[in-house]
């Protein structure tokens, strides 16, 4: 049986889940876990985050259900308003991170969502995949020439097929899969003892 973590790196909601996720990880340290990025906002929606009228409500909303932090960096890129999201190269920046350290996709997940919720730096910058790697002790000359490389790019656009073909349409989604068997174990939002619930019902019906 493993995990699938559907999310994408400029989801408020997937930055929000990381403590269950996290959470989760530690509790089933025998559970591989892979991570796909959704393409959230790619093609006519990569515009300046100031057309986004909605966000901030929605993070005030997030951190109140989930106790996420924003940090002063992403305050600053919110209050200018003329950053654009841009999913694809963030799913090229996962892509890379996660050659690197194919064990370690959900931490590195996390890290790039603390990148630019917190610290406010921009994941189509190569120099913010050079410091996650760093700071997640990953050779990163490595990481960032991967991220400007074809068959990254290419893993990135199976990322976003991957997502369709398991049927996601929402971020963040976690899946437990054992052989032909999947079920969601949340979508949006859920509490690590939610999680663990759904996960022991799923665990055990393989049994019957």
């Amino acid at each position: 049986m493993k995990l699938i973590y559907v999310f994408d790196a400029y989801c408020g909601w997937s930055h929000g889940f990381s403590t269950t996720l996290r959470e989760v990880v530690a509790r089933r340290p025998e559970l591989p876990v892979e991570v796909v990025s959704g393409g959230l906002f790619t093609g006519s929606r990569r515009v300046p985050i100031r057309e986004f009228g909605y966000v901030q409500g929605a993070n005030a909303k997030i951190a109140e259900v989930t106790g996420a932090e924003f940090g002063e960096g992403y305050e600053r890129l919110i209050a200018d308003g003329s950053f654009v999201m841009d999913s694809e190269a963030a799913a090229r920046g996962l892509a890379a991170l996660r050659q690197a350290a194919p064990g370690r996709a959900a931490e590195l997940a996390m890290a790039l969502q603390h990148a630019f919720y917190v610290d406010g730096l921009s994941l189509s910058d190569p120099a913010t995949y050079r410091e996650v790697a760093e700071r997640a002790g990953l050779d990163a000359d490595a990481v960032v020439a991967a991220f400007a490389s074809a068959g990254t790019r290419a893993e990135a656009e199976a990322d976003v097929a991957r997502a369709a073909e398991l049927g996601v349409n929402a971020f963040p989604t976690l899946v437990a899969v054992d052989a032909d068997r999947a079920t969601v174990l949340a979508r949006g939002q859920a509490t690590t003892d939610e999680v663990e619930r759904r996960l022991t019902g799923f665990a055990l019906t393989r049994s019957h």
